[in-house]
């Protein structure tokens, strides 16, 4: 399967073992690996150790990589999704005390904490799917990727891609729809 690959100039540079086109790669996709992570973890500090590690081990494999069989990016997405999949099923919860709301006095403070709110359930509604239908839902939706590409990612075909993304979205729907009030019109057309 022969696909062009937008990084193919970067892995020149990789393979020879050029830091600079390890910036470069950087600067094209860290941001994007680390949403990502962040995303699937919900945690930017972690997201961080987990974009760090996914550029190692692309620099690592550098010399190994064989053209023409997926983009480097889908490659490296997969490396962050699986990451993210095992620290997530290893993941101890975290107990803390819960902090009192100090109110905020600001004109948009109702809009602001109705908007924080839906955020916050549409979270928890995304934390309780099974991890690869959380991916899917998160790779379609917040990421933005094709089916496909999708599917690559998580690498499963892209029949399998989409009943997770089926599955998914009927989980979401029934955990959401008890908190229908809260949610603005946009987020229920979503679900």
């Amino acid at each position: 399967m022969n696909r062009s690959d937008p990084d193919a100039d970067v892995l020149v540079g990789l393979r020879a073992g050029d830091e600079r086109a390890l910036r470069e790669l950087m600067a094209r996709h860290l941001d994007r690996i680390h949403a990502l992570a962040a995303r699937l973890l919900g945690d930017a500090a972690l997201a961080e150790d987990v974009a760090q590690t996914v550029f190692l081990k692309t620099w690592q494999m550098a010399p190994q990589w064989k053209s023409g069989q997926a983009r480097l990016l889908t490659w490296m997405q997969r490396v962050a999704t699986h990451h993210c999949l095992d620290m997530l099923r290893k993941k101890a919860p975290i107990y803390t005390d819960t902090v009192p709301d100090i109110q905020d006095g600001r004109p948009q403070a109702e809009k602001s904490l109705a908007d924080t709110q839906t955020r916050e359930t549409v979270k928890a509604a995304l934390d309780n799917l099974p991890e690869n239908q959380k991916a899917a839902i998160i790779l379609s939706y917040y990421e933005n990727v094709s089916q496909k590409h999708g599917a690559d990612i998580l690498g499963v075909s892209e029949k399998a891609y989409e009943s997770l993304l089926v599955r998914g979205r009927k989980h979401l729907k029934a955990h959401l729809v008890p908190h229908k009030s809260h949610l603005d019109p946009i987020m229920e057309a979503r679900v």
